[in-house]
């Protein structure tokens, strides 16, 4: 049996007590869950599930957490990809296989921890989650109500040039941002000293291998792109890293978005900040997105009558975002549900998966 000193990181009292249900979390930093007795149990984290030895962990630990809480499971439940290896465990392990789409996991993990049981609006801002229509989504507003929930906006797709590859190199990113708004004869330009910055612009003019995504990570992937802050990155996540750390005082550009129908447009801004210094321009980017996120849950907590707002998703890693935006919310009267005992990240997702799966069969 895996070590039963880090077996367990996290145990958590659930709202209510549900059926035992083992959930198998996300693809990055994968944890598992055992929910059972009115409690959850949270592996630690077995890491991305793209080696095989990571999945030889992750198939071990499913089983020590199993022996180790009794878990009987009447479900699994799964991430809504199909392709991930945890998904096809699940859907292999001979009990009802329950799938929860990434970012509503993402929302219920936090409901957990708060111990809400009422509807909540959820703001959950991350690299990429799959949508119900297979859309990549990552920069969700949705209604959560225990097992159901409702997108009521996102933000503004922009094209991913090369796929999960501009995920790693912020300059293809902010070439879509250039396409976006018109400019792509603009790329080959700007980004001269990148390998193939003209074919780029020709695969974003034509459409080709440039899926859309409505995510928050390739948003500020984008801006880093803009403003020439690790135009190519060792890890996902490492430029936004960076761009936060050089936010000295948060600027607001006033007109720098556009709210439409729940969807929210931050073309203006990137237009902004082509040219701009990379840290005058790290503190519009801050500070104009606060402010536009903060006017899109208003209007969302204005047509829904909710005033609980759980914070979800790796990119409210970021301080900045997160302080600016609870300060925000809270001097309009809404209450910020942050997350503390947990991570924004995706290490949370077994347990709002399991929370999620469990209502259901209650």
């Amino acid at each position: 049996m895996t070590d039963a000193i880090d077996l367990i990181a996290q145990t958590f009292d659930l709202p209510r007590t549900i059926p035992d249900v083992l959930a198998v979390g996300a693809f990055l930093k994968n944890t598992v869950c055992a929910a059972t007795g009115g409690k959850a149990y949270v592996s630690r984290d077995i890491g991305n599930l793209d080696t095989v030895e990571a999945v030889e962990r992750f198939e071990r630990t499913v089983g020590d957490m199993m022996a180790r809480t009794g878990l009987s499971p009447v479900a699994v439940a799964h991430d809504l990809h199909p392709d991930f290896h945890s998904s096809r465990f699940a859907q292999e392990m001979g009990v009802e296989a329950i799938a929860v789409q990434h970012h509503h996991a993402h929302v219920a993990a936090l409901m957990v921890e708060h111990g809400l049981e009422m509807p909540v609006l959820g703001v959950s801002l991350d690299g990429f989650g799959l949508g119900p229509e297979n859309q990549s989504w990552g920069g969700e507003l949705l209604w959560v109500d225990g097992p159901r929930y409702e997108r009521l906006g996102h933000l503004a797709t922009l094209r991913q040039p090369g796929g999960d590859a501009a995920a790693r190199q912020p300059w293809r990113m902010g070439a879509a941002a250039l396409h976006a708004l018109g400019r792509t004869d603009e790329i080959a330009t700007r980004f001269a000293e990148m390998n193939g910055a003209a074919v780029i612009a020709q695969m974003l003019e034509r459409g080709v291998n440039c899926p859309s995504t409505s995510s928050a990570g390739r948003l500020f992937d984008a801006a880093c792109g803009l403003l020439g802050v690790y135009l190519v990155a060792e890890f996902e996540g490492q430029a936004p890293m960076q761009l936060e750390s050089m936010v000295a005082n948060p600027q607001i550009q006033p007109d720098g978005w556009r709210l439409s129908d729940g969807i929210l447009d931050m073309a203006p801004l990137l237009d902004t900040l082509v040219g701009m210094e990379p840290e005058a321009g790290a503190d519009l980017f801050h500070g104009t997105l606060v402010a536009a996120l903060t006017d899109w849950v208003m209007d969302a907590a204005g047509r829904t009558g909710i005033s609980d707002v759980a914070f979800c998703g790796g990119c409210f890693l970021n301080a900045v975002l997160r302080e600016g935006l609870a300060d925000a919310l809270e001097r309009k009267g809404l209450t910020p549900r942050i997350a503390r005992a947990i991570t924004p990240g995706d290490e949370a997702i077994s347990l709002g998966q399991a929370w999620a799966a469990g209502l259901l069969k209650a």
